[in-house]
């Protein structure tokens, strides 16, 4: 460990300095034969265009809170490019045939920079490292030596963006470094493993690889191993790994994917397909089935034996929940209860806990409320006790949190034998969180506190009391993480009260929780971007319609209806705001899929940077929608159903943005209100005040379904992750 440790110092040192005399000085005259001249022309562009991609087209790329990084950054990508090309040039060494291959490279390097760090696939922070080990590959190829030493111990992205240049496929040691780049990719990224390993079936690693990130991810060793390529061939292959051959085996059948939940018991022997045939073509026999299984799978668990693919078998147990049973029941939300709710009777307590928790997001609150909540209490004879210990505590912060959000955690702790039983279901409650896997069992301590605050006063000061325990506690213990986790959520707790005077931007280095200011949704020249996503589902058509025919008629606006696949809504009047929506094509194969990437490519092309993101579709579209959202984006609204998965979602795109997302479904009664009232006051250059804006915004749109919709100052699970990013520093990669 010393040793490899000492190698990696002076491996760091060895590029780090590479600048050192030159990063402070002006590059020297020097002149470019023309022959080469635009090849310096697409370098001077991709510098631009890296530049202005952090939404300001200047000459400084700027890394959110972080002076120091951004000055490296912004000395990377200009001087340290500036002096690279210029001793590329300079060098006598260098035949021309290799000057023109270098220069091409960092072309490649910038470009790939650029579009790496606005898809989360290159940090920032790198772009230093990532220009000197290029100078240093060059050196070392130029001496015919190898390029491994230099490579090994960096990070995958600052690795495979140095090694990008094609010039450096004539290096003998290039195929070793593709082997060593894929080991790092894998390792960074394990879920992406076998998408990378098609590109890659013959590599050296990869038997190993399949069988140690199968087991991780089972469901996908299933997928690939049903396909025809050659990675195909390579999984089915293996035959010195049971589990391997199990997975293989359930790949070829035909209801493969129904067994596949199953596949730990498969292997062990504890089920047979027999039995499985028995219940997969009946909803509730096969439901059961996964519950159960769930419920043996947690216990073993708690025993310390966790199940291979017990992820999978909770998300096809999400699945059949929302798609068997959640979907049917909101659908019928105006219906006669004993028509909406007939599909859930034959389920039992435990049943129907999980078609709650596992639809957070998803579920109505009314299909709560009326629905599986109160069938749910009377098929446990109203004991919540005995519910929560019938189900192991599996998912009980997420069951909490969304009893505090439905306003049903009151009447549940009625139903308790003891009143102190209830109070230590809180205590655990908010208990050992720096343990978690994760974030979200504290997203949903954070989300619960609000409506316990307003409900549950008594209760809510425990809470506090008890978090504060928990800070103490992980102060003494040193947990870095623990004393984040709970300094933040004590801080947010506390700021519920507005007579403690919190400023949670101050306390927790996130940016203004109530307020957007004006400038920090413009570009350079003023002007304020928006992109707007439909679908062209019907609903998506009539919205779209409806959007169009409302800015038309709007004299402060003009609707550009000149492209194909987009259209664009401008303000006349006031600040300049841009809208721009992508046309719902639904009869186009695809079509609203190429009509985003249109706009979108527009927009990059342009260096139009949105720094506001709307959603107009339902939640199965959501994630599509998530996909476009820039590191620029400030404000996101969704409306449609939330939930902590979309939200993540969300931070981990932009990590300062405010989000609006609804408990329930989406209106455009509501969501267009919204949007005419934000749009409204950018134009009025007015900063976005949450809270005067949320009172004006109620008054317009005084629907059903208003009540669901959560304003960003409340989204305390939201806050909750953007302040353990900041603290932690985990806005990198």
């Amino acid at each position: 460990m010393k040793r490899s440790a000492l190698v990696f110092g002076l491996a760091i040192a060895s590029v780090t300095q590479v600048f050192s005399q030159s990063e402070n000085s002006a590059v020297p005259d020097y002149t470019v034969p023309v022959t080469r001249q635009l090849l310096h022309d697409k370098i001077n562009k991709q510098q631009t265009l890296l530049l202005g991609s952090d939404g300001k087209a200047d000459n400084s790329f700027v890394i959110d809170n972080n002076e120091s990084a951004s000055r490296v950054a912004t000395s990377a990508i200009t001087s340290k490019v500036d002096w690279l090309e210029y001793e590329i040039e300079s060098n006598a060494k260098i035949d021309n045939r290799m000057k023109a291959g270098y220069l091409a490279g960092i072309v490649d390097i910038l470009s790939h920079m650029r579009t790496g760090w606005l898809k989360k696939e290159v940090n920032p922070t790198h772009f230093d490292q990532i220009i000197a080990l290029y100078k240093k590959l060059i050196e070392a190829n130029q001496e015919k030596g190898s390029l491994i030493p230099y490579i090994s111990y960096f990070p995958y992205d600052i690795a495979y963006t140095a090694t990008l240049p094609r010039i450096l496929e004539e290096n003998p040691s290039y195929k070793e470094i593709k082997d060593i780049v894929l080991l790092k990719y894998c390792r960074q990224y394990p879920s992406k493993t076998f998408q990378k390993l098609v590109s890659y079936p013959d590599a050296p690693a990869a038997d190993s690889l399949i069988k140690a990130v199968g087991r991780q991810y089972p469901e996908q060793l299933y997928s690939y191993a049903q396909g025809y390529d050659k990675l195909a061939n390579k999984i089915r292959s293996i035959k010195n790994d049971d589990f391997v051959k199990t997975v293989v085996d359930l790949s070829q059948q035909k209801s493969g994917q129904m067994y596949f939940p199953f596949l730990d018991n498969l292997v062990k022997g504890k089920i047979s397909i027999a039995q499985l045939d028995a219940a997969k073509d009946d909803r509730y026999k096969y439901y059961r089935l996964l519950v159960n299984t769930q419920l043996d799978y947690v216990q073993r668990a708690l025993n310390g034996d966790t199940a291979i693919g017990f992820r999978e078998l909770t998300n096809r147990l999400e699945k059949k929940a929302s798609d068997d049973f959640i979907m049917e029941i909101n659908g019928l939300h105006e219906s006669p209860d004993a028509v909406r709710f007939k599909c859930i009777q034959p389920l039992n307590a435990q049943e129907l806990y999980y078609l709650a928790v596992l639809t957070d997001g998803l579920i109505y609150t009314s299909s709560y409320t009326h629905g599986v909540y109160p069938l749910m209490m009377k098929k446990i004879n109203d004991r919540g006790d005995s519910l929560l210990l019938s189900v192991h505590f599996d998912h009980y912060r997420k069951f909490i949190s969304q009893a505090a959000a439905y306003n049903t955690l009151k009447n549940f702790f009625t139903t308790f034998k003891s009143e102190n039983d209830a109070r230590d279901l809180m205590t655990a409650f908010v208990s050992s969180l720096e343990k978690s896997k994760g974030l979200e069992d504290g997203v949903d301590v954070a989300d619960s506190y609000a409506s316990v605050y307003e409900t549950l006063p008594d209760l809510a000061g425990q809470m506090l009391r008890n978090i504060r325990r928990g800070l103490d506690a992980n102060r003494s213990s040193r947990n870095k993480r623990g004393v984040a986790i709970y300094n933040i959520l004590y801080k947010l707790f506390l700021s519920a009260d507005s007579s403690n005077n919190i400023n949670l931007t101050k306390e927790l280095g996130i940016p203004p929780v109530y307020t957007v200011p004006f400038k920090n949704l413009t570009n350079e020249k003023g002007e304020v971007i928006s992109q707007m996503f439909f679908y062209g589902d019907e609903d998506g058509q009539m919205d779209f319609d409806i959007f169009v025919r409302t800015f038309s008629a709007d004299p402060n606006w003009k609707v550009d209806q000149s492209n194909s696949n987009f259209i664009v809504a401008k303000s006349v009047k006031g600040a300049p705001v841009y809208v721009y929506v992508n046309r719902p094509l639904p009869k186009v194969e695809d079509g609203d899929s190429k009509a985003q990437n249109a706009m979108e490519q527009y927009m990059e092309d342009h260096n139009l940077s949105p720094t506001i993101t709307f959603h107009r579709g339902h939640s199965y579209h959501a994630p599509t929608s998530v996909g476009y959202i820039t590191p620029t984006s400030r404000i996101v609204f969704m409306g449609s159903c939330g939930g902590f998965n979309l939200i993540d979602s969300i931070l981990k795109k932009s990590s300062d943005a405010h989000i609006i997302t609804s408990k329930q479904t989406g209106y455009r009664d509501i969501n267009l209100p919204f949007i005419r009232i934000l749009l409204e006051t950018l134009r009025d250059q007015h900063d976005i005040d949450w809270m005067p804006f949320w009172k004006e915004f109620r008054e317009k749109a005084h629907v059903t379904g208003l009540e669901d919709y959560i304003p960003p100052y409340k989204n305390l699970g939201a806050l909750f992750i953007k302040a353990y990013k900041k603290e932690m520093g985990e806005d990198d990669l």
